[in-house]
């Protein structure tokens, strides 16, 4: 039961030695515990100055003397020895820009698909009405039987726009088989929860091929013969180690998030299962970003490829990003705890360098009455699902995670981020805060910077 009295510093620092008193959180609201107040102050923002002042685009902050190396190369030691790259502290200080968009008004409707009729009913099933643009525009490329290549940003629907013609091929044609590869367990299992709803009463298996579940499951399932195997390419690499898995009679390849799975440094991997496949395939690529050396490897792999690009602008021009300046380790927590209780705070993900710290984080979160789960590279696939859950129908509005554990986190109401730790690169940033200020939504992002 939520306490009516706002406890002083050093009763919350107390409750970090002793559980009694502390309660947890069960009713419905995002909001913590009270806290001491934010001191007054002139800021014209209303805000704490320990948070920053928001600047506007293009406008100068206030920077700690020793926030760059004297010798001016671009990377920082991080902890446990980690190498980070510098970032200029006024690159976490933006306004968020909402753009005036035009509704997309597209050229079909999924009646207008050649798809068998069960895939028509499950659509309806599902209650889309009017395909997305990247659906729009891709499905008819692929009943076609080209590769293609799709640029888009993440919940633009991409997965429907590969799964619906690749269930139809798969209906139509009982000797075809597909894989599918995801840079992450978290969004694997999406679109394996997808492809369920697309493919009901069709008769079509699938295996699910990810780390952090059991082996042997996967083997009962591989036993099956399913017509669709979605994993993560280390995963199913070691099925086919264990000689548990052939791709021999694989008809259909989609590599989702193609770009983060070279990030994540899954090439190697990802080019030894290739060649394990048929030459005579279809393959689809989806990806947020299409550079030089992205064009490069799907060259590898596809075959006179269409590009179909839909991108809009950067998530993160719709997130208001800030600074929490500190000096001592020992302020931050306090200065986090603040933050947590402020206005207009929803769900919230919040990151961390390491296990070890994200646990620790999330145990004083907790010690301090909010309500709160962590996910974790250490964390089983059950433990990192649940969390998920937990955050999705509320029973949680706090996730502290690591960056390996949060890609893939699709959370349609994220309202901040709280970068506790600064990332290791811009990207890792841009990707990081991409959580919130999605589906026309302004997010706020926050990052801890020592002076």
């Amino acid at each position: 039961m939520q306490s009516s009295q706002s406890p002083a510093r050093a009763d919350r620092r107390g409750a970090r030695s002793s559980s009694a008193g502390v309660s947890a959180i069960t009713g419905s609201s995002s909001r913590a515990p009270a806290s001491r107040s934010f001191r007054s102050n002139n800021n014209e923002a209303g805000e704490n100055r320990r948070f920053g002042r928001p600047a506007p685009r293009g406008g100068r902050v206030s920077l700690p003397s020793d926030a760059r190396r004297s010798d001016g190369r671009e990377v920082i030691s991080g902890r446990n020895g980690r190498v980070k790259q510098f970032i200029d502290p006024k690159r976490f200080v933006q306004e968020a820009t909402i753009a005036e968009k035009a509704e997309y008004i597209p050229q079909h409707d999924f009646s207008d698909f050649a798809v068998h009729p069960r895939i028509l009913e499950n659509i309806r099933a599902k209650g889309y009405e009017k395909p997305s643009p990247i659906q729009d525009k891709t499905i008819p490329l692929v009943l076609e039987g080209r590769d293609v290549v799709g640029i888009a940003n993440t919940g633009t629907g991409k997965t429907a726009a590969f799964s619906l013609p690749m269930i139809n091929d798969l209906i139509r044609n009982m000797e075809h088989r597909c894989l599918i590869m995801a840079p992450t367990r978290e969004l694997a299992q999406q679109i394996q929860e997808e492809i369920l709803a697309f493919s009901k009463n069709t008769g079509i298996r699938t295996a699910l091929l990810i780390g952090g579940a059991s082996m042997n499951i996967q083997v009962r399932d591989l036993k099956r013969s399913p017509r669709i195997i979605i994993g993560t390419p280390g995963r199913i690499k070691d099925h086919l180690q264990q000689k548990t898995l052939s791709l021999s009679t694989i008809s259909f390849a989609v590599l989702d998030e193609f770009d983060r799975m070279l990030d994540m440094g899954f090439i190697r991997d990802i080019t030894s299962i290739f060649a394990l496949m048929p030459k005579q395939r279809q393959t689809l690529f989806f990806s947020a970003t299409v550079d030089d050396k992205i064009e490069s490897q799907i060259r590898n792999f596809a075959r006179d490829p269409v590009t179909v690009s839909v991108k809009e602008g950067v998530t993160a021009d719709s997130v208001k990003q800030d600074v929490v300046f500190f000096r001592q380790k020992e302020e931050k927590i306090d200065l986090l705890h603040d933050l947590l209780i402020s206005d207009g705070r929803g769900k919230t993900i919040i990151f961390d360098d390491t296990k070890r710290l994200v646990e620790k984080l999330g145990r004083e979160l907790v010690a301090r009455g909010f309500r709160v789960d962590q996910i974790h590279g250490n964390k089983s696939q059950a433990q990192r699902s649940r969390a998920i859950k937990r955050l999705k129908t509320n029973e949680i509005d706090i996730l502290v995670a690591t960056d390996v554990a949060a890609r893939g986190i699709d959370v349609s109401d994220i309202s901040h981020v709280i970068n506790y730790s600064q990332p290791s690169t811009y990207d890792d940033y841009v990707h990081r805060i991409g959580r919130t200020g999605r589906a026309g939504k302004t997010g706020r992002a926050f990052t801890f910077v020592q002076k």
